[in-house]
């Protein structure tokens, strides 16, 4: 089966956002990268049917977005819940974390991501 070409523009927007990520980008990759966390490994600004994914984990199905004090604002909380609604219907889970939360409680932040990689996430 041919595999299908990303459009350039697409590609070289991730690379983009992959070289001005965050600083809670740069601290929770640092976490995930090189499979750390359980063995589980995670892509970053991964394109995936037109969005760009800040962090994904193939093997699992288990999407990372972080978000920042923009995505507060009614007309992005809209989009968010309507993004992360077409991803589960891809059979994704998507997780949202705020980029205060990775600051502030990395470790709850980590313990959230590992109890899905493990498939016992609480409530």
């Amino acid at each position: 089966m041919p595999t299908r070409k990303l459009p350039e523009t697409l590609l070289e927007r991730c690379r983009q956002l992959r070289l001005s990520q965050t600083n809670a980008e740069a601290r929770l990759w640092s976490c995930l990268r090189r499979k750390w966390l359980f063995g589980a490994k995670f892509r970053r600004q991964h394109p995936l049917k037109g969005y760009i994914l800040d962090f994904y984990c193939p093997k699992t199905g288990l999407v990372i977005e972080l978000d920042g004090g923009e995505h507060a604002e009614d007309s992005r909380i809209k989009y968010d819940e309507e993004r992360t609604e077409r991803l589960e219907k891809m059979s994704l889970r998507v997780l949202r974390f705020w980029n205060t939360d990775v600051f502030s409680n990395l470790e709850g932040v980590l313990l959230k991501i590992a109890e899905h990689l493990l498939g016992n996430p609480s409530p």
